[in-house]
């Protein structure tokens, strides 16, 4: 989460809406751990990583969904299993479930 802090706080003087998705839990192997954050401004600018780049994409989809539908929050999961992760390249399957909510000052 730090490493995102001096991003949050360049776009809060902005007056940029944001919302910052966070790993909650993995099953399986995953990329990051639980606590890895990733934030997303309301023009798509991104910080820091939830997965290494194979889902990130569609978190800030996610992200951008939320601030336009101007929901609390949501619980998501994205996985693959391990042939389907072999497929494109991956090492081996895994499922990540991110909370993903706006920050309000």
């Amino acid at each position: 989460m730090r490493e995102i802090l001096n991003d949050i706080d360049r776009w809060r003087e902005q007056n940029k809406r944001i919302v910052v998705a966070r790993v909650v839990d993995i099953e399986g192997s995953g990329p990051r751990d639980p606590g890895a954050a990733m934030a997303v401004n309301q023009d798509g600018e991104v910080s820091g990583s939830v997965s290494g780049g194979c889902v990130e994409g569609a978190v800030v989809a996610e992200a951008l969904d939320i601030l336009a539908s101007a929901s609390p929050g949501r619980l998501v999961k994205f996985g693959y299993s391990d042939d389907e992760a072999f497929a494109v390249g991956l090492t081996c399957g895994g499922t990540i479930h991110l909370f993903i909510q706006p920050l309000t000052w």
